[in-house]
């Protein structure tokens, strides 16, 4: 009988102990976790609004955290949307506006960030951070060539979104088409329907920003 106590005993103290490390060490990764997501979305947000960090060195992540906390505020629209401002040092307005943008494409929801000028209607740079698509073919939103395209282009006009569309390869002209990706058609069309959706949800908001 004592013997058998001794062993449950230990057996407690085991399941006691483990069960600290395991609530510590969770609790360790969650802060872990969060600080990098907060400094992945603020790395896209940065990218949305053209700054190139293709250099590693160049870029990294304290210098990336200061440029935000520098550079970036996060607001909310009329309609209680997130948006992001870019100021030039020393500027009292902003340069450029990002807000997030999600969607469907073929295997899962697409996220990523737009940006636009200070004019309220051209962009200023595009990023996909989140995705579920196929690696050589959807997943190509996330590359440098897709995304440059956007650059210049017109997400807005006289205070309406454009139809912007993502057309077959080679296909676009104007300023309201880009090229879509070869063998990802319904990715392309994705982007397309995110970006028709996303930019009419902010285009009130816009619109006063505009105005005023």
């Amino acid at each position: 009988m004592r013997e058998e106590t001794k062993t449950l005993t230990f057996a407690a103290v085991i399941c006691v102990a483990c069960s600290l490390l395991l609530s510590g060490t969770a609790a360790v990764l969650k802060t872990r976790i969060e600080a990098n997501q907060k400094y992945d979305e603020q790395r896209n947000i940065l990218k949305a609004f053209g700054i190139k960090m293709t250099d590693k060195t160049a870029w990294p992540r304290e210098k990336i955290e200061a440029a935000f906390e520098d550079n970036v505020a996060e607001i909310k629209t009329d309609n209680g949307l997130p948006l992001y401002t870019w100021s030039d040092d020393g500027a009292t307005k902003p340069s450029k506006y990002a807000f997030p943008i999600s969607g469907k494409g073929l295997w899962g929801n697409l996220y990523g960030y737009v940006a636009v000028e200070a004019d309220l209607e051209t962009i200023a740079g595009i990023t996909f951070y989140k995705h579920e698509e196929t690696a050589g073919l959807g997943a190509e939103i996330e590359k440098a060539y897709f995304q440059d395209q956007f650059v210049g282009k017109k997400l807005y006009e006289a205070g309406l979104p454009t139809p912007f569309t993502i057309t077959k390869p080679g296909m676009a002209k104007g300023d309201i088409e880009v090229d879509g990706i070869s063998g990802a058609t319904l990715t392309s069309q994705g982007v397309q329907n995110l970006l028709r959706k996303d930019s009419a949800a902010y285009a009130d908001s816009f619109k006063i920003r505009r105005e005023n």
